[in-house]
């Protein structure tokens, strides 16, 4: 029997995103969450944000979780969850006029980080959202001691991991289409950054 699965992290930051995605994606409609985790994000904010189509994704292996998260919710803006391993899965075919990740970058190997940049214009309608949440270096150095902290320990156990300096995800933004309308910071030391997309499909 699958154990339904809970992060703490997730339960701390949940109201503070939840009061700037209010505003930023007031006028969405379809929500791409990338890397949904547990779910425990999805269906807190699929309940206070009805208007939104919620789709989590994750790697196959962490979907049954997520699956009980939003059967146990029963919410009807919370469809299945999608297989995206975003180095080896095909992306969704469905196109999102905003995308939501929260606490990936820096768990992911780089050139993970800059898979889910190169392939993010293929989901997005023009005008689409981009909002990533987490820890970030700036200029490549910590923003705070618990962050530096953070960073080397990430680095000791997991040598693939690590805090992701903002200016270099910038740049991996910049190459997708997408510009930086918003930085905000949010509490222990982390930041919500949101992006535009502003390349024409073709």
């Amino acid at each position: 029997m699958i154990e339904k699965p809970h992060a703490p992290s997730a339960e701390r930051n949940r109201e503070p995103i939840l009061a700037e995605l209010r505003a930023l994606f007031a006028d969405r409609q379809r929500v791409l969450e990338i890397g949904s985790g547990t779910g425990q994000h999805a269906v807190f904010f699929a309940a206070a944000l009805p208007h939104l189509v919620w789709q989590c994704s994750d790697r196959t292996e962490n979907l049954p979780g997520i699956r009980l998260w939003l059967a146990e919710a029963g919410l009807a803006n919370t469809p299945a969850p999608l297989a995206l391993d975003v180095l080896h899965d095909p992306w969704p075919s469905h196109r999102y006029d905003a995308v939501f990740s929260a606490n990936t970058l820096h768990i992911m190997p780089w050139h993970a980080v800059e898979a889910v940049f190169a392939g993010l214009p293929d989901v997005l309608e023009p005008g689409a959202k981009v909002a990533i949440y987490g820890p970030f270096h700036r200029n490549g150095m910590a923003t705070s001691e618990g962050n530096a902290a953070f960073d080397a320990k990430l680095r000791a156990e997991h040598p693939h991991m690590g805090l992701r300096d903002a200016e270099a995800v910038d740049a991996l933004a910049q190459a997708a289409g997408l510009s930086l309308i918003a930085d905000i910071a949010m509490p222990a030391n982390n930041a919500l950054r949101v992006w535009r997309f502003h390349r024409s499909q073709l």
